[in-house]
This record gives C-alpha cells, structure tokens and sequence, in this order.
C-alpha cells in the first residue's frame, strides 16, 4: 500500500486524470438539454376551420355610414321605430333610438319611412356551381362519379362570375352557403362566402366560418345510383348503409392517427428520459471531478475514477415512426364527428330525418341543419329537443313523392313548437326574392291561427341561417361590434313591393338601386342584359 507521504507525491497526476478522462469521454462542455416533447400538433383535420381560408380579400375601405330616421328590425326579438345605425371600419359601431351625431366625414342617408335589417343569408345555395347560363359547361355540383364523396368540396367549384350572384345581392343577401348538389349521399364540402366581386372564391371567403358537409337522404341517391346506374346504393337501405360505413371508417383512420400520436409521444418520452438520465449522469462525473479536484484524499476518488474511465455517449435520437397516409375523404367525416365541420342533410320526409338522427347518434356527428325537409312539421319536438334547424322554402311541395306531403305552415309550426326555422332558396330566382319567401311562410302561419311577429320571421333570414352557418357570432342581428352586412329597404321588407335601395357588407356599398354600374361578372360584359352598364365620370364603377 502506499504510504501517506507518497499518495501526497503522486497527487498531482491524480488530479491530472479527471481532466484527461474528461476530455476524451464526456461530451463537449455545453451539451444540448433534453427536451420536453413538443406541443402536440394539429390532426390534419383540425388545421383549420375552412379549406378555403387563408386568401380572404380584406374589406375595402369606406367612410362611415349614417342611417337615421329608419325602422330597425334588430333580429334580436325588438324593433326600433324610428332610430339611427352607424357603420364604421366595417362594423356595426351603434345603433339607437332616435338620432346620433354623424362623426366626421361620414355618409348620412335619412331613410325616414325605410327599413334596416340586417344582410339575408341563404343557407342552401348553388349559385357558381350551377351557374347562369344553366349549360353542361357549367355543371359542377354534383361529382356524381361516386355515392360518396367527401374528399370534394365547392371551394374548388365555385365560379365568381357567375351573373345569379350580383342578382342575390340586389334581393338583399349577403352572405350564402355554397353546397355540392344531392345526387351523392355524402356530396362533399360546402363553403360560406360573402357576395363581394373576386376572381376567386377563397377570396370571397367568409373569414372564419367553418366549412359545412353535405349529405342527403331518400329519392336522390337511390334515383342517381340505383335506378339510372344499377349499382348501390338503389334503397333507403343502402343509403344508410353506405353513410353508416364511411363514418365508421373514417373512424379507423382517427384512431391510427391517435395511436399515431400516442407512439410518438411515448417515443419522445423515452428520448427525453434518456437524454435526461445521461445529463444526470455527466452532471454527477462532473462533481466528483470537481470535489477530488479539491480534496484528492477524498476517500471515493479510487473507486469514482474507474467510472471516470468509461466514455459517456450522449444519446442519439430515435427516428420518428411513420404517420398514417392523408385521406382528405376522411379527414372530412372526422370533422364532421369533431363538430368543426357543420353536417347539412338534404332530406325532406319525416322517417328519413329521424334515420339520419339515430345514424348521428350512433357513430358520432351532429345534424346542425336538415334541408328542404317538409316533412319537419310531423317531428317538430323532436328537432326542437335536438336543437336541429330546418331550412326549407315557403311552399314549394308534390314535385316528388317524398315531397308530397309538404304544407305552408311548415315553417310557423316549427316557430311555434321552438325550433329553429330557416328560409332558404335552391334556386337563383327565389334568391332574389327571399324577403317574399318569408313573407309567405308568415302569412301562412297567421291564417293558421298563430300569432307570429315581424321579429320572429325576420330571424328566419338573418339570426336563425347564421347560427346554422356557425356565424352568428358576427352576423344575423343588428348589434354592436357585428359586421356591418345591413341592408336598407324602401319600405315595409315583407311587402311584395319592397325592394333592397342599398346593400353593405362589412361596412362598404356593394349595391345601390339605380345606380350605374357595370355588371360584377364579366360574362355580362357586351351582353344585352336590358341594364345600364355605363362607368361614373372618370371610369370608375
């Protein structure tokens, strides 16, 4: 053994080694820290609310607008007799009772006699998918190519010239779903626009609306496929067969997405436990080296220095594993499960709707809105419970058998049972008149012996379509800090003689009866459309 005397003289090349040891095994002297594993990041199907967001067109500038002296119908249950709305920086910036001042450089109309309501939306639209002229060219609302069809969506369809849009505007409406037709029984996506003139429909995208999913019940499907192609589905059978399997395989393809992530996680974990262990490791070598350094009689240096020997080698990372294979078709029906994506079903019997609900309730979606439904009067309570709005017309009916039972009270029965009536079109002559369709739908309601007010078939066309459309935050009503989509009519909206004087969406006129200016679409351009198409002074439209 050595004697004190000479572990005294060979110290100095005992406190020599660590420092030797060190320099060929640790790791550089700043070593990355492990780290926690990332956030987790979006399924694919939750990246965005729209697949047409990102490329909105902001609204143009304007100066604020003054309505005074009008009748405002707020679509919040109370009507203002005679007051005043501003709108500023594209929003709803007051609304009163009587009158306010004008700020600075606004625009003040006296509308004394006249009417504000807010912009109409129509929840059921084909306009730039089936557009004017109605030829072969331009049929691309349906992709009848495939009963089910979730991958496709209108977005991709819509053509912005189409003249029917510059003629829903002058009817008063403002904002429209654009929905796949209903020969497939899952059509595709739909996509929510305000009507402003663009070269592209993501341009003309309604900032922040989630994107609705068509699907449709009954005759259509079993007509397109079964009776025209002799293939499935041909029965009412078959089409909930065929949407109950495309739910439950997409419902496969969120689980290997969850396994997925869950693999992933468990793989960073295990990274970081590693990292973390070797880190602890080299911190512990680190100070034993530090305290021989200090006291190399310390009676552990010995034993610690054969450890000191072996090389410490910093983890590598694993390699991520391989993510299940993108599916748009899919990832549609998952959003539609998740509630991101809003579920309209074209329908219109009563056992059909109620089919399509026990097919919701079994594998996992939501209807937010039925559409055509003409047979909802029969399970009003029942849509009324589930909170299910029905879009519908006023008196469109026996034009096919699951149509035949269709009734002008439609809409007032739902009003009065507390569901959640909507006006809506199909059609690009309706759209130009939807004040009317409401109108009859009323009327048909008071002959029946219910006592329906202006305020409530207002809703019909403003507040009702945009909770249906997931917007209903900023439009529908006229209220503070809403978007300024208001249009002022000339008298009484539900008179069959009143007609929209002005439109504005976000604040900025997009129509103003009268006056001259050329046609939004370009199709019109040279046309002898009967309008005056002549450009202000100085060229401007």
């Amino acid at each position: 053994m050595f004697s004190r005397r000479a572990f005294r003289l060979l110290s100095p090349l005992l406190l020599a080694l660590p420092a030797c040891a060190s320099s060929t095994s640790a790791p550089p002297s700043s070593p990355a820290k492990a780290e926690a594993p990332p956030p987790d990041v979006p399924f694919p199907w939750e990246a965005r609310p729209s697949t047409a967001a990102g490329t909105e067109t902001p609204a143009a500038a304007s100066p604020p607008v003054l309505i005074r002296n009008a009748t405002l119908w707020l679509a919040t249950g109370k009507t203002i007799s005679r007051g005043s709305i501003l709108l500023r920086d594209g929003k709803i910036a007051a609304v009163a009772e009587g009158d306010i001042p004008p700020p600075e450089g606004a625009r003040v109309l006296d509308a004394a006699g006249k009417f504000v309501t807010p912009g109409i939306i129509d929840t059921h639209s084909h306009l730039g998918v089936y557009p004017m002229p109605g030829t072969v060219a331009h049929l691309d609302g349906n992709e009848a190519s495939s009963p089910v069809t979730p991958d496709v969506q209108t977005v991709d369809g819509f053509w912005p010239q189409d003249p029917a849009i510059e003629r829903a505007v002058a009817g008063g409406v403002t904002t429209l779903q654009i929905l796949p037709g209903s020969a497939n029984l899952v059509g595709g996506r739909a996509v929510t626009l305000k009507l402003r003139p663009a070269l592209s429909p993501r341009q003309m995208h309604f900032p922040g609306a989630p994107d609705g999913l068509k699907m449709a019940c009954g005759e259509n499907p079993k007509r397109t496929y079964g009776v025209e192609r002799h293939s499935m589905p041909g029965t009412r059978m078959g089409n909930l067969a065929m949407q109950r399997k495309a739910f439950l395989d997409a419902k496969k393809h969120e689980e290997d997405w969850q396994r997925h992530r869950i693999t992933e996680a468990n793989r960073l974990r295990d990274d970081q436990k590693k990292r973390a262990a070797y880190e602890a490791q080299l911190e512990s070598r680190n100070k034993q080296q530090a305290q021989c350094k200090d006291d190399p009689y310390f009676s552990s240096c010995a034993e610690w220095q054969k450890d000191w020997d072996k090389p410490l080698e910093p983890p590598r990372p694993s390699d991520p594993g391989a993510a299940p294979a993108r599916d748009p078709a899919k990832e549609t029906l998952i959003g539609a499960m998740r509630g991101s994506v809003l579920v309209h079903v074209h329908c219109y019997r009563a056992d059909d709707m109620l089919a399509m609900l026990a097919l919701a309730d079994e594998v996992g979606f939501r209807v937010r809105s039925f559409h055509h439904a003409l047979e909802a009067y029969k399970i009003r309570d029942v849509l009324a419970k589930k909170g299910v709005s029905v879009s519908t017309w006023a008196d469109w009916w026996g034009f096919k058998m699951e149509a035949y039972d269709g009734i002008p009270e439609n809409i007032a029965l739902l009003q009065e049972s507390g569901a959640l009536p909507i006006v809506h079109t199909d059609s690009p002559e309706g759209i130009q008149r939807m004040n009317q369709e409401a109108s009859k739908a009323l009327a048909s309601g008071r002959r029946a012996g219910m006592p329906l007010t202006d305020e409530e078939a207002i809703r019909w066309l403003t507040y009702n379509p945009a909770w249906a459309l997931g917007i209903e935050q900023r439009v529908g009503t006229l209220e503070v800090g809403k978007d300024a989509d208001v249009v002022l009519w000339d008298r009484h909206p539900f008179s069959v003689y009143a007609s929209a004087e002005e439109v504005f969406i976000d604040g900025a006129p997009v129509y103003q009866k009268g006056k001259k200016r050329p046609p939004w679409s370009d199709f019109e351009l040279g046309q002898d459309t009967g309008r005056p198409t002549t450009l202000l002074p100085g060229g401007a439209p």
